[in-house]
């Protein structure tokens, strides 16, 4: 929200002294964030003057139209400056920048030849001189402007005004408007503040308007609506006005445009005009129907939603409501009569359509924070008579007012609930007194408070928030800051420590730790190719969703993970391994409606064993996903490309550093390749899998080839015992090399198991050194080599131990998995 400072001062007395950092410190004060405070005196620095086109010369030969013209700036002869802007004409007055000026951003203007002329200045846009975004042509002064050529333009275009920018949070929706701010501002400096609402007085009449009917109470429980009629089509917004939009970061369009425009940013009160000669029958307000569609002012041609609140008239839909109007009943340029409307529109359903169209709009971002429903009548008033003053025309003596708004609930409150909060000690007449000031009616009962808030202040609805307001507005500055002391004995949980001890073990490796939002969509999973009667696609589903294309907590860790991956890849990493952990979430089984639980008091135990039994459920996970190469190339020799194995022993490093020992066992499993991925169990149980991901899940999210992944259930990981030091042995290891054949199926994991067993307790370590697979093995089979190492704690092994403890591995091997040592 952009405020120019004498704008608000038209509503707050603020002190002629006030300098920007008191001004800053009275924003903060109330819990209103400054952004920026930008005094644009500073901004243009030289002569910076108002001109008047003498004449035009239209150069041709070049690219694009260029214009050589000569502009009065008050000296004794007119300047000549090179301007390629077509939106000004001769006789106009225009803003000039002369050479030694500085305009925003370092640019220094200098005279110099350009298109065949001495160019001694530049006639200025608002882009240039920084005043907004419009750089579609240059400034062109009203003709009724009292400046004449060569005085400073700096006031005349309002580069003589201090802007703050404010960052407004979504529960102060009413502080996106100079009605709101100057309320607040007045409260932080204990000044006089003066409502331009009270000054208007509201159209009413006892005879309704233009027709109008409101199908959906619940979506709009109230729609103004007064008619305009015998505009001048051609009027020009007044300067005043358009200097004021400029500075607030809205561009002049029209009379009526600006004038709904310029009420949103006064009141906050957002509104539409429409062309009264092209609304054909009765005004109604309802959802709109299946296949409906809409261009709207954008000139989009969108598809309806039946959740989406509309305006329509006789010929179908002509508004998407408290969004954006429809083109077809556009004013336009012929628009002498016209038909105002503002309305008080459901919050939620403003936001979702919005976002549902992604259309955000300053009418919708307003409406979806919560807009004062009693300003529709005093917006209505204050925009027929300005339309009036500077178009002409006459107001309908009729006004349309359908009105369904329920009065707020008065909310109680115990007077020490403040003091009970912050620690601070507010007696119970200063509790009624900062209640009171912020617009509440307070009615109190000893101990006990009875506050109704405004109708402005829709993010008042319980005990808490009546409390903030107190604490805010008496000062945050007061509450004590005091550390609370850590109770002893307390560190990390056994779960906490594990996931620590994960995540270091995968950075160790190589890989990047990541956070996602924990959002997916059905279309994602389709491209994953999860089967439709997965557990995975039973997800929770949010009623707000951020984006309606992923509307739906996540069940697995993958789809974000694999989207972060190829963001990473499309800025040009070619080499990326990531990993996450976080929860996932699934959908419990409880039937009916969770429990509506206040903030004013702690919910009793029945009401929390309810609400938990919808609460879903959250078990964490890691997954780790690679593409490009593990080993990189170099002068030392060719790279290595990550694969299947890599994320295998990505699993394994996880289940290791959890406590266990991992088995592998091939499995098919979305979205893995079947021939390609495995299952990860631990003690029998499967907790996860990895592998490569399926060619056509890579083809779908656009991956490489050969991209892999793997992804554990760590809640499914038992807990570890205590863990006891291994014996150390001083006396020398024995190693003995086997090479058993076994089916091609059989995993190696089952003949490693086997080995370990057999061995007995001398076997120290295992490990897997060699895969041959041949056609001098026999179809379907394939030779493992392991290396075992032999050692006993107490004396050196003979020749005949070791040999013995290596052919019981065997044996036990050849009986569980049928391996036979290769050779013999």
């Amino acid at each position: 929200m952009r405020v120019p400072l004498s704008w608000l001062r038209e509503y707050v007395d603020l002190p002629a002294d006030l300098d920007t950092d008191a001004l800053e410190k009275a924003f903060v004060r109330v819990g209103l964030e400054v952004e920026e405070i930008q005094d644009l005196r500073e901004t243009v620095t030289g002569p910076l003057v108002v001109g008047r086109v003498s004449s035009i010369e239209e150069l041709t030969g070049f690219k694009k139209p260029i214009r050589y013209c000569l502009v009065d700036v008050g000296n004794a002869e007119p300047q000549g400056i090179v301007c390629g802007a077509r939106n000004f004409a001769e006789g106009d007055l225009v803003v000039v920048s002369l050479p030694g000026a500085v305009l925003p951003g370092g640019f220094e203007i200098a005279a110099r030849s350009t298109y065949g002329h001495v160019s001694n200045g530049m006639i200025c846009s608002a882009r240039e001189l920084g005043l907004g975004d419009d750089h579609s042509g240059i400034i062109v002064l009203p003709p009724d402007t009292d400046a004449a050529p060569g005085v400073d333009a700096r006031p005349v275009v309002g580069l003589d005004e201090v802007v703050v920018e404010l960052a407004i949070t979504p529960d102060r929706g009413y502080c996106l408007s100079m009605r709101g701010v100057a309320r607040e501002l007045s409260h932080s400096l204990g000044v006089a503040y003066r409502d331009p609402a009270a000054a208007v007085l509201p159209l009413t009449s006892e005879e309704p308007g233009y027709p109008i009917k409101v199908e959906d109470p619940a979506g709009c429980d109230r729609f103004t609506a007064v008619a305009v009629r015998g505009t001048d089509p051609i009027a020009e917004s007044p300067a005043w006005m358009k200097r004021r939009l400029t500075l607030a970061g809205i561009r002049s369009i029209s009379l009526p445009v600006d004038i709904t425009n310029y009420l949103m940013l006064e009141l906050g009160q957002p509104m539409h005009a429409f062309d009264l000669g092209r609304i054909s029958g009765e005004l109604v307000v309802r959802r709109a129907r299946p296949g409906e569609r809409l261009t709207t002012l954008d000139g989009a041609d969108r598809k309806l939603d039946p959740e989406d609140l509309v305006i329509a008239d006789a010929t179908g839909v002509i508004s998407l409501a408290a969004v954006m109007g429809g083109a077809n009943t556009e004013v336009s340029v012929g628009t002498v009569d016209l038909l105002f409307e503002a309305a008080h529109w459901d919050p939620v359903t403003v936001a979702r359509t919005a976002r549902r169209h992604k259309l955000p709009s300053e009418a919708s971002k307003r409406f979806e924070r919560g807009v004062d429903p009693q300003l529709t009548p005093v917006a209505i008033a204050r925009a027929a008579a300005l339309l009036t003053e500077y178009g002409g025309g006459t107001v309908d003596e009729r006004v349309t007012d359908v009105y369904a708004v329920a009065p707020p609930a008065p909310i109680a409150m115990p007077a020490d609930l403040p003091a009970r909060t912050a620690g601070v000690d507010y007696p119970g007449e200063r509790v009624v007194e900062l209640l009171t000031e912020v617009g509440c009616a307070v009615e109190r009962d000893d101990d006990r408070l009875l506050v109704t808030p405004p109708t402005w202040r829709p993010d008042l609805t319980d005990p808490a928030d009546l409390a903030e307001e107190v604490i805010r507005l008496d000062g945050y500055d007061k509450v004590p800051t005091e550390l609370p002391v850590a109770p002893p004995g307390r560190g990390l949980t056994a779960t906490q420590r594990r996931r620590r001890t994960v995540g270091r073990t995968l950075a160790e490796a190589g890989y990047v730790e990541t956070v996602n939002y924990p959002f997916v969509g059905q279309e994602t999973l389709d491209a994953l190719g999860i089967p439709a009667d997965d557990p995975r696609r039973q997800a929770v589903r949010l009623r707000n969703p951020i984006s309606e294309e992923e509307p739906e907590l996540r069940t697995t860790l993958l789809p974000p993970l694999l989207a972060t991956l190829r963001r990473n890849i499309g800025r040009g990493h070619r080499d990326v391994a990531l990993y996450e952990i976080a929860m996932v979430f699934h959908p419990t089984s409880a039937q009916g409606t969770p429990p509506s639980m206040g903030v004013d008091r702690r919910p009793d135990d029945e009401d929390l064993v309810r609400a938990n039994a919808f609460v879903p459920d959250q078990p964490w996970h890691v997954a780790a996903v690679l593409a490009g190469e593990i080993e990189p190339a170099g002068w030392w020799g060719g790279g290595r490309a990550g694969d299947w194995s890599d994320a295998i022993e990505a699993a394994r490093l996880v289940v290791a550093a959890a406590g266990h020992t991992a088995e592998v066992r091939a499995a098919a499993y979305a979205p893995w390749h079947p021939g390609r991925g495995a299952e990860i169990l631990v003690d029998g149980t499967v907790v996860g899998h990895a592998g490569e991901l399926h060619p056509q899940a890579c083809a779908a999210l656009d991956l490489p080839r050969r991209t892999a992944a793997m992804e554990i259930n760590l809640d499914a990981v038992p807990l570890p015992g205590v863990t006891d030091a291994p014996p150390i042995s001083g006396f020398p290891p024995a190693l003995i090399d086997v090479a058993l054949v076994v089916d091609r199926a059989t995993p190696a994991a089952s003949v490693e198991s086997a080995l370990v067993d057999g061995a007995g307790e001398l076997l120290e370590g295992v490990r897997l050194f060699d895969v041959y697979t041949g056609e001098q093995l026999g179809s379907g089979r394939k030779s493992l080599a392991y290396k075992l190492t032999f050692r006993a704690p107490d004396r050196t092994l003979t020749v005949e131990e070791a040999v013995a403890a290596r052919d019981a591995a065997v044996a036990l091997a050849a009986e569980r998995v049928g391996a036979t040592l290769r050779g013999a």
